[in-house]
């Protein structure tokens, strides 16, 4: 069954019940010297799609490539929108959805610089349509990490830009694209507790990774796939059970016409 809008024709489309639409962002950045530029975007389309298989009221949108990438561009080929202009075509993407009449959003997410920005989008939206639906996955890698027994990974959490976790992910659903004998080791171990850095990425590393990229592999890919797949599953099962309406008073949310 067809889901994926970019390969569908028109007939397609509007000859199914959509009601929900997803909308996978990630970046266009270096990501150590082994993995895709594209990783960001190739993991959140990834789980787009599998998202979609398992429902025939769900359209996948083309994703959206780059994002906000400002703090990578000291490395290779980084391409990057500004803040506000990521945040808009979130706003304008989400807009043509529901002006399709699809008020059922699901945002995932493949890259740390669009988090503010799909919170922005996300909150403009809402003062503008405040009947529409929006649910994101923000950190699938964080996510993961939560959702996996604490011994899955071996060096800080799994964590890091294209470390251990996010190159485990990739080498489950695009071995061809990497190579791993390039994999590197980058901990930062000066940074300081309780706060967040707001580093530039050539602040804290030298090779455009960190964690531990040695450590990852397709079995730990497949494990953070299948729990991920599992809980956004979970999450919209549970909507549907409710009509996707989390409002605490008791009666249905109204149609956006």
């Amino acid at each position: 069954m067809k889901y994926e809008l970019y390969k569908m024709t028109a007939n397609q489309v509007t000859s199914r019940d959509f009601d929900k639409a997803i909308i996978s962002i990630g970046s266009c950045e270096a990501h150590g010297q082994h993995l895709p530029e594209g990783t960001d975007t190739l993991v959140a389309y990834k789980l787009a799609c599998q998202i979609a298989e398992n429902y025939d009221d769900i359209l996948v949108l083309p994703p959206i490539p780059i994002g906000y990438s400002g703090h990578y561009d000291s490395f290779p080929f980084t391409l990057s929108l500004g803040y506000d202009t990521t945040i808009q075509v979130l706003y304008d993407l989400i807009e043509s959805v529901i002006r399709n009449k699809i008020e059922k959003i699901i945002i995932i997410n493949g890259h740390d610089g669009n988090i503010a920005p799909i919170e922005i989008a996300s909150r403009m939206i809402k003062e503008t349509y405040p009947n529409a639906r929006i649910i994101a996955l923000p950190q699938w890698w964080v996510t993961a990490g939560e959702l996996l027994p604490k011994d899955t990974f071996e060096v800080w959490d799994g964590l890091g830009h294209a470390g251990e976790g996010e190159s485990s992910i990739m080498y489950y659903y695009y071995p061809e694209y990497c190579e791993p004998e390039l994999a590197t080791s980058v901990v930062p171990d000066n940074l300081p507790p309780y706060v967040d850095v707001k580093w530039d990425f050539a602040e804290i590393t030298d090779t455009a990774q960190t964690g531990d990229a040695t450590k990852a592999s397709a079995e730990k890919g497949k494990m953070m796939n299948d729990v991920l797949v599992k809980a956004l599953m979970e999450a919209i099962d549970y909507l549907n059970e409710r009509d996707w309406n989390y409002n605490t008073k008791d009666h249905a949310a109204t149609s956006l016409d």
